[in-house]
């Protein structure tokens, strides 16, 4: 069993479309769970329709998504507060040094991070970078477990060694998710009145939501 886990990811919904239900698990097992959260979503896309955030209240409205997201999930909550859409161009080592210095106060025995050139976006594969070196640079190393989603990454790095099955927790996952309301309507469309759709479309979102898989980070010495 874990002694503690930390999440390092670098938006305000991360947690929750990517790890909320492993997340939720160690939760339901005692396990503390602290998220350090990269950046507040400044630079989010969606402002609404008729607009209801611009660039000054978005990054207001999205701290309270997450905070709210957190409660759901009753996990602790830690801003890093870098610039959403910069930490690629911040000093990588700075970043994890950073890094390093909490996790050696909170000691975790596991670290679910982003898998480095293989998350997307630009924040993703940079955190993911310093959370990695953070945890290199330590004595004593937690377990990294690494998530990778580009398209094609298993032709690359194979198959994920740790595949969490979370459709226990379908639903915690899915109240996270809507907690971001500024992001999520856009990405999961229909599936934000998830409750009161037919059995077959809800079959649907649980197969798409409810597996989460990982690496392990394996350090070279």
């Amino acid at each position: 069993m874990e002694k503690h886990v930390v999440v390092i990811l670098p938006h305000p919904d991360d947690e929750s479309f990517g790890a909320a239900g492993s997340i939720s698990h160690f939760r339901s097992q005692g396990i503390p769970v602290t998220y350090l959260c990269g950046t507040l979503g400044q630079m989010g896309r969606n402002m609404g329709s008729p607009t209801f955030a611009n660039r000054e209240t978005l990054p207001l409205i999205r701290k309270q998504e997450l905070k709210n997201a957190c409660k759901v999930l009753d996990m602790d909550l830690k801003m890093l507060g870098y610039r959403d859409k910069t930490i690629e161009f911040e000093d990588q080592m700075e970043i994890a040094q950073h890094l390093k210095g909490i996790l050696e106060e909170i000691k975790p025995s596991l670290v679910i991070t982003h898998y480095p050139n293989y998350a997307v976006h630009p924040d993703h594969n940079a955190l993911g970078a310093a959370a990695i070196k953070a945890v290199e640079l330590m004595d004593e190393r937690p377990t990294v477990w690494a998530q990778a989603f580009a398209r094609g990454f298993k032709k690359e790095l194979g198959e994920p060694d740790v595949i969490n099955d979370v459709s226990a927790y379908f639903e915690k996952k899915m109240d996270a998710i809507l907690c971001h309301d500024s992001q999520a309507g856009g990405i999961i469309g229909p599936l934000k009145n998830y409750k009161e759709l037919g059995e077959e479309v809800l079959q649907e979102a649980k197969e798409r939501f409810g597996t989460e898989e990982f690496f392990t980070w394996q350090f070279s010495v």
